[in-house]
């Protein structure tokens, strides 16, 4: 399956409050996916050689959410809430996941 911006954007609403949901338009969730896909090319990490594994996926997660903060921080024209970045990133990496799994629910 194909990465599709609109379903991922869908599965990142599910996850947040009602509140961020009525605060965060769809271009402000898609600003915070090029974040993490930029974090993904400076960090080599779409290079098709990159061996799978679980080298240290929760330090990665971290060093991800802290990446989209700090670009965030720059960003002046951002509503995205600090608070707001785990659970939309989390909900970013599993409709990733579940590309690779051939999982959509």
């Amino acid at each position: 399956m194909e990465y599709d911006e609109n379903i991922a954007i869908k599965q990142i609403r599910k996850v947040l409050s009602d509140k961020s949901n009525t605060i965060y338009d769809d271009d402000e969730i898609l600003n915070v996916i090029d974040m993490i896909w930029d974090f993904y090319d400076e960090n080599g990490m779409l290079d098709i050689d990159l061996e799978d594994g679980e080298d240290d996926s929760e330090a990665i997660y971290s060093e991800l959410c802290d990446y989209v903060v700090r670009m965030l921080k720059k960003d002046k024209e951002a509503k995205i809430l600090p608070e707001d970045v785990p659970a939309i990133v989390k909900a970013e990496v599993d409709y990733e996941l579940s590309l690779e799994e051939g999982d959509l629910s």
